[in-house]
């Protein structure tokens, strides 16, 4: 009982200059900080875009798109929204922890009255569950309603793509439950664009969509504007905007 007693205290005297330095440190920055995860996977797509609105800000009061690959491929939002002020800060692979992460860099600079979302379908596809990917997307548009006082969220609906079919019913799930919020919230809105990408039999569109049926061809694009145009046209007001 002495040695296990001896050896106790020689434990505690060797360890109780290093547990009284941790708990006498406050925590640093960096600790509190949430830490970057998508910076070494997307630094090149992120500082493209900030060189961008370096070249050509964005007027503030604009319409943001933003999202992952489907949105970055949206290579003619502008010409297509016109003469809604739109602009595109989409980044291709980004799931919606990255949406948070860059939130302060992409989004808030430059004060968009309307953001368009399109980003779940990387998390889905990933094996995330609906309520995770909820979740991350209520955050985002919770973020906007404390730090941008006025600005509406438009959230475009999780693509059931043919290549993604394993999980259409995850799919289903988070479009349902934003649509649910969007009919409680006033800054969010739900925007469904599945309808246009299935036939009157209901089987995919695969003209719409290229090699990989997942990405879109430029009539897909066409579709989205023909769904997503008038519904923010409406909101804009019923005055048709000028370009800024």
């Amino acid at each position: 009982m002495r040695v296990t007693c001896s050896l106790l205290i020689a434990l505690l005297a060797v360890s109780a200059p290093h547990l009284t330095a941790q708990s006498a440190a406050p925590p640093s920055a960096a600790t509190l900080a949430p830490q970057s995860t998508t910076a070494p996977r997307f630094a090149d797509q992120i500082e493209n875009l900030l060189a961008e609105d370096r070249r050509s800000p964005p007027k503030d009061g604009s319409i943001l798109f933003i999202g992952s690959s489907i949105f970055r491929l949206w290579t003619r939002v502008a010409e297509q929204m016109a003469p809604l002020p739109a602009y595109n800060r989409a980044f291709g692979g980004s799931r919606t922890p990255e949406m948070l992460e860059q939130f302060d860099a992409l989004v808030r600079p430059h004060t968009p009255r309307f953001i368009v979302y399109y980003c779940g379908s990387n998390d889905v596809a990933g094996g995330e569950p609906a309520t995770a990917v909820i979740g991350r997307i209520l955050q985002f548009v919770a973020r906007v309603r404390d730090t941008l006082p006025g600005t509406r969220v438009f959230f475009v609906s999780i693509n059931k793509a043919p290549s993604r079919q394993k999980t259409w019913d995850v799919a289903d799930a988070v479009n349902a439950a934003i649509r649910r919020q969007a009919d409680a919230l006033d800054e969010l809105e739900f925007i469904d664009v599945n309808p246009v990408l299935f036939d009157a039999e209901g089987r995919p569109r695969t003209e719409l969509y290229l090699p990989d049926m997942l990405h879109f061809q430029p009539p897909a694009y066409v579709e989205f504007t023909r769904i997503i145009k008038p519904i923010l046209t409406r909101a804009w007001g019923a005055k048709a905007p000028r370009l800024p």
